[in-house]
């Protein structure tokens, strides 16, 4: 995971790019009409031409709004330009703001993560902010509707194991720029 602090910018962008060529390669965002992401900060790896690619095919994508409790609402893409600065560096929408219950509609929802391990499970920051959006996603899917949950990450941040608590859900899927790993269900 320290590999990415030292990543100079110019890789970082190219892994951005490819980053959002591997994904676009999953056949449920393929066909996706709404796309939950975020705006990648620091050394995140670059979700910049993904969110643009997909607002180019007309798809609805939703990113996060960090509320003060740390929960997330969410609001939509329409373009850099929708983007402003908020607290702890972030770009948020500037847009409405749709509810937090917004991300349990759509159908595919990318997590950012610092690694993810062979079960799926997916460590993150440990702002709790995703959990609970996990949470939600997991409400609505034994109300019937089952978002592929991605991960988006470095090459070599898929690990045999990360730890876990008991309230960490897995993804389907990590999606780095070398390849699509997907986990059993």
């Amino acid at each position: 995971m320290a590999v990415r602090f030292r990543l100079p910018g110019g890789e970082r962008e190219a892994a951005a790019d490819l980053l959002a060529q591997r994904a676009l390669e999953l056949p449920e965002l393929a066909s996706a009409r709404t796309v939950a992401a975020y705006v990648s900060v620091g050394s995140e790896p670059g979700t910049r031409p993904l969110l643009d690619a997909l607002h180019e095919r007309g798809v609805h994508v939703l990113l996060p709004v960090l509320m003060s409790d740390n929960d997330l609402d969410w609001g939509g893409y329409t373009g850099p330009e929708s983007l402003e600065p908020a607290g702890r560096g972030l770009l948020e929408p500037s847009g409405p703001r749709f509810g937090p219950d917004a991300v349990t509609q759509a159908d595919v929802v990318l997590l950012p993560g610092l690694a993810v391990d062979g079960r799926g499970l997916r460590m993150g920051r440990g702002g709790g902010s995703y959990d609970r959006v996990l949470a939600r996603i997991e409400a609505g899917v034994r109300a019937g509707r089952t978002p592929v949950l991605a991960v988006l990450l470095y090459d070599g941040e898929v690990l045999d194991e990360v730890p876990a608590e008991p309230h960490d859900r897995p993804v389907h899927a990590a999606v780095t720029p070398s390849g699509v790993r997907r986990f059993a269900e």
